[in-house]
């Protein structure tokens, strides 16, 4: 039995939620494999996320035990964190306040080893997480219930008897560390309050990113009074304190040193059983974090009421869609994908509408807009995350939408690519935010100032800014919001020497990016700006080179005199001829990986290859070996690795070659074998639910593979019914053969007529309809192999 069927069956009756869709979420799947996931307790799209904070495994190297605070391999927790971010990467980030009950008295600083100082211990066997609820049991004999709403969260403490009672609250021991932090005890109302001011992002990588650009501050309310309190500043404990001071600092290589940092515990009186506390955040004030609290948490409002209301939220949000067939595995894993990927962006206005913005003022939402959000991961979720979130509530979406527009308005007019909280980290490459902004409106998200985004992202797109041609943060965070667009509008590509982190792979993002103003400047009624933008799209032919092999031709990069670039891979003394295995020009893939990546003109890029049969050949060779076996994750830099961006798209191409049933094949072995419900679930970062969102989208048998658009390309449903519930209209999915080798549509109905094509227009997907799948062991070679059937392809007119 798994651990967290176990630990779920030996859960008192009292904290097990009632069935529902939620009740088949396991937090767990994703904290291994480098999913990055967190456990611990959030409601949709909540500003707190109340999860427990693990210290590294003993002789890991990296000062953390992963960038979600939690790996399943780890076996101590340091405390339970107020903040964090779903499935992101380098060494993770917020983390903040974590809250530490512990059974020893205070006598050294836990400032001395942040990482594992009053840690404990614990099993998976003590331990369930699940949709709005985390529940483990510590070895140190402490029981925690943790749970949340939208700013608030509640946490119960049950200690075991005859030993100390006391909770730290570690300030200043953010994920990543902190410049500064204030802890304050208020005996007389059983509160603790204070801030902490972090940042630092992937800033071990760069010093671009090596500070602080958000403040966190906090209130907790106990419901016993302390019988003890004290307080520490760097190694210095003072018993009996009530205030203290400073952050961790970030180090000089970006991660913080030992031996700095402030916080605060108190105790309870002997024999103290159980302790609840109260949380409220806000990233304006501790008195908008008191006012959260309140609002949402007041005295007197039991832990089960709190946890009850978290999983109703979710079983609202996750009946979004409703699924009948496949295994209870496959049930767990599709609506746990549909979990992942409703957390983010997350709420960042208070109940008072009050924001931080970009430009450190206190801002509120105004007009139509009903809450501020935060933490887009634009690189990954312009793919296929903001454009579910648009699919199923497209209020939300615009909100998520207008709130990128009011960043960028407060930033000086760049939209940055990877925005934490209310800073800029200019992570990852490209200019994301037009095909994110363009697939939201394209799924229906449009209560928000479409043309003022517009005419922001055309302006950026059209006027390069110092910080587009500094180098600063590159290659992995350069600071621009275009780096290198001077080059990009001069020579019509991102050249080798311009501010890039790899310039053949920023041609690529950067035509997604044309493209994604093209496609919202066409919906808003501009057809000049939409056909200015459709031919710079096209500027990805200036990087395919015809000639680069004998097999065909590659995007590769290019100097900016125009001649080919000789590649400078790191395991080589000297720069030498391309070869499809290179990773030089290239982000997080290899040449033979990027040289899909022009999803909204499959068939001019075919064409430039040759023309379809070729396509298909090299398709093939791309996803399985000479042998025949799959090649879709971990085969090497010449075959598909679907545990990342770059690849996610390609398995659809077969849609646009003629051959759907591959399709078909492909996508099914990837949902078969790297989607499980098992801690190592997730096939790598899960990156802010990007992945996640694939897979929902994988598993319902349809996806958005261009962005900026909302045509869907045909795969086939897992499920024998999904029925998607929308404001405009219901998709009903049937497929009453689907069950397990059976991947292969031999026919397909749409609203009642049977259709050839392997795709469907973006009427269906805003206004709803029924698919009737009829689905086999057997591919059906015959379905949908015409050029007439394949998707559409946008080239310019």
């Amino acid at each position: 039995m798994h651990p967290f069927v176990l630990a779920a069956a030996l859960l008192p009756a009292a904290v097990v939620a009632a069935s529902g869709p939620a009740d088949l979420v396991n937090p767990l799947i994703g904290t291994a494999n480098g999913g990055n996931v967190f456990p611990g307790a959030v409601v949709p799209f909540g500003m707190l996320q109340f999860s427990p904070e693990a210290s590294p495994l003993p002789g890991k190297k990296s000062p953390i035990a992963a960038p979600g605070g939690y790996e399943y391999r780890a076996d101590a927790i340091r405390g339970f964190s107020l903040t964090n971010v779903e499935g992101w990467g380098c060494a993770g980030g917020s983390g903040d306040v974590p809250i530490m009950p512990i059974t020893d008295d205070v006598t050294t600083s836990p400032s001395t080893d942040f990482r594992h100082a009053y840690a404990s211990k614990f099993t998976h066997a003590n331990e369930v997480a699940k949709a709005g609820h985390y529940h483990v049991t510590l070895d140190n004999g402490v029981t925690t219930d943790l749970t949340a709403a939208l700013h608030s969260g509640a946490a119960r403490f049950a200690f075991p008897a005859g030993k100390p009672v006391n909770v730290l609250v570690r300030a200043s021991d953010s994920e990543s560390g902190s410049e500064k932090a204030t802890v304050t005890i208020d005996a007389a109302h059983q509160r603790i309050s204070g801030d902490v001011t972090s940042g630092n992002f992937c800033g071990y990588i760069n010093e671009a990113d090596r500070r602080s650009y958000y403040t966190v501050h906090y209130v907790i309310e106990f419901d016993q009074p302390f019988a003890t309190t004290g307080t520490w500043q760097d190694t210095t404990v003072t018993k009996g304190g009530k205030q203290a001071e400073g952050g961790t600092g970030y180090g000089e290589k970006g991660f913080p040193d030992t031996g700095k940092g402030s916080g605060a515990w108190v105790g309870f009186a002997k024999g103290t059983r159980t302790v609840n506390a109260r949380v409220g955040i806000s990233y304006v004030s501790t008195a908008n974090a008191q006012a959260n609290l309140d609002a949402e948490n007041p005295r007197g409002t039991t832990f089960e009421a709190l946890r009850d209301k978290a999983v109703d939220a979710w079983n609202a949000r996750l009946s979004h869609i409703d699924i009948e067939g496949g295994t209870p595995d496959q049930r767990t894993v599709f609506y746990t994908a549909l979990y992942h990927s409703l957390m983010t962006p997350n709420v960042f206005s208070d109940v008072n509408g009050e924001y931080t913005g970009f430009d450190n003022k206190v801002h509120k939402v105004a007009g139509g807009q009903k809450a501020q959000y935060a933490n887009f991961s634009g690189w990954d979720v312009y793919r296929s995350q903001l454009p579910m979130v648009a699919w199923l509530e497209p209020k939300t979406a615009s909100d998520i939408a207008q709130s990128l527009y009011n960043q960028a308005q407060q930033n000086n007019g760049v939209w940055d690519r990877w925005t934490h909280n209310n800073g800029g980290t200019h992570v990852m490459n490209g200019d994301p935010a037009a095909a994110a902004i363009a697939g939201i409106y394209a799924f229906g998200g449009r209560d928000f100032d479409a043309k003022g985004a517009l005419a922001s992202l055309v302006h950026a797109a059209d006027n390069p800014t110092s910080l587009d041609l500094s180098h600063d943060g590159c290659e992995v965070e350069c600071v621009g919001q275009r780096p290198g667009l001077d080059a990009w509008l001069k020579l019509h590509y991102i050249p080798v020497g311009a501010p890039a982190w790899g310039p053949a792979a920023d041609t690529l993002e950067t035509v997604a990016a044309e493209f994604g103003i093209s496609a919202l400047a066409g919906r808003l009624g501009d057809t000049a700006t939409s056909q200015r933008f459709l031919g710079r799209a096209q500027y990805w032919r200036n990087l395919f080179d015809p000639k680069a092999t004998p097999e065909g031709g590659y995007i590769r990069n290019r100097n900016a005199d125009g001649t080919w670039a000789l590649i400078k891979d790191d395991d080589k003394e000297a720069p030498h001829a391309f070869s499809p295995s290179t990773e030089d020009g290239f982000v997080e893939g290899s040449a033979a990986q990027y040289v899909w990546m022009v999803p909204f003109n499959v068939g001019g890029l075919f064409d430039a290859m040759g023309g379809r049969d070729k396509a298909r050949k090299r398709l093939d060779a791309f996803f399985y070996q000479p042998d025949g076996t799959f090649a879709v994750t971990k085969s090497g830099p010449l075959h598909a690795e679907l545990d990342n961006e770059p690849s996610i798209g390609t398995p659809w191409l077969y849609n646009f070659a003629g051959q759907p049933w591959k399709t078909q094949e492909l996508v099914r072995r990837v949902l078969d074998t790297i989607w499980v419900n098992a801690p190592n679930g997730i096939p790598g970062n899960d990156d802010l639910g990007e992945m996640s969102s694939w897979y929902v989208f994988a598993a319902l048998g349809v996806y958005p593979s261009i962005p900026g658009r909302a045509e869907m390309v045909v795969g086939s449903p897992l499920f024998t019914k999904a029925t998607v519930h929308r404001p405009d209209g219901d998709v009903v999915i049937e497929a009453p053969n689907a069950g397990m080798g059976k991947p292969y549509v031999t026919a397909l109905k749409v609203d009642g007529k049977a259709t050839t094509k392997s795709w469907l227009p973006e009427s269906f997907a805003l206004k709803g309809g029924k698919l009737e799948f009829d689905l086999s062991d057997k591919p059906n070679k015959a379905w949908a192999t015409k050029p007439s059937d394949a998707p559409p392809s946008f080239d310019k007119k």
